[in-house]
């Protein structure tokens, strides 16, 4: 059972989709740490699923993993064209994962792919910014820039079912993933040809991998933007997944402008490590 909670709120270097600052709680258990921190976009539904992950997390074992280290992607937020350069090419990664669907978002592309040069992947991701005509346009313009992949170009399963029939880059399901139902919805549409699984949201590591498992698909764990603890559980859940292609989305403790933790999980050379995360920075002399 959960023995300590301590609230935490940290700043991020710069805004994504408008949030600012993550602001949660981290939970104790007899297993270790877990975190819970909902976004603000998150429904009360969703927020209480992910409590529950949390106390999974902070008194159940983490799975044993599959791989060694994990190879995870950056991210690179709304932010000017040459600031993304540059964030791109400090991170090292071979996979890039740029935001678009603003008025910037094309700019922002064609200055990512000229500093990594062809040898990097670049996916995108669009939150659900487009309809259904300006996916197709858009994706058409922006395939000329070599992209693995798009994620959330249309909001709902039933777009991407239909732009995937349309467009030539692969298409990801994040957003409209919140549920394990979801994902069964998913893969009755044909809607993806990738999952992106939020742990947090879908309700814990054991829900991440049962809807890794149902999907049928390549599967890409993302963080929700977590502090290092609970960046932990994406990445237990990444290491206990099955080899694949895709990089996952795991490397953000850089977007943070502090972290709860003396020992945060940057990764090195691309890869993070899977490991437990203690909060020394926020324990001090607490018993």
């Amino acid at each position: 059972m959960a023995s300590r909670r301590i609230p935490f709120s940290v700043g991020l270097r710069h805004p994504v989709l408008g949030v600012t600052t993550r602001s949660g709680w981290l939970i104790e258990g007899s297993a270790g740490w877990a975190e819970w921190s909902p976004l603000p976009s998150w429904s009360r539904e969703e927020g209480e699923t992910a409590h529950r992950g949390a106390l999974e997390a902070a008194d159940h074992p983490f799975p044993s993993p599959l791989h060694a280290s994990v190879e995870i992607n950056t991210m690179i937020p709304r932010v000017p064209p040459d600031v993304a350069a540059r964030m791109a090419v400090a991170a090292g990664c071979r996979t890039v994962k740029v935001k678009v669907g603003d008025p910037e978002g094309e700019a922002r592309v064609r200055a990512v792919r000229e500093a990594v040069g062809p040898a990097v992947h670049i996916r995108l991701d669009a939150n659900g910014s487009w309809d259904l005509a300006e996916a197709i346009h858009s994706l058409d313009v922006l395939a000329g820039y070599d992209i693995e992949l798009v994620e959330d170009p249309v909001p709902t399963l039933d777009e991407l079912a239909r732009l995937r029939r349309r467009c030539s880059i692969p298409v990801a399901a994040e957003t409209s993933i919140r549920t394990i139902e979801d994902v069964d919805e998913m893969r009755r549409l044909g809607a993806a040809d990738v999952l992106v699984i939020k742990p947090q949201r879908i309700g814990g590591i054991g829900a991440a991998l049962r809807a890794a498992e149902l999907a049928g698909i390549p599967v890409v764990v993302s963080s929700a933007l977590e502090t290092s603890v609970g960046l932990a559980s994406c990445l237990a859940v990444a290491a206990a997944l099955p080899a694949s292609r895709y990089a996952h989305g795991i490397g953000t403790a850089t977007l943070l402008m502090e972290d709860v933790t003396s020992l945060p999980l940057l990764p090195v050379q691309g890869r993070l490590v899977p490991r437990r995360v203690l909060p020394d920075l926020l324990l001090g002399s607490r018993p």
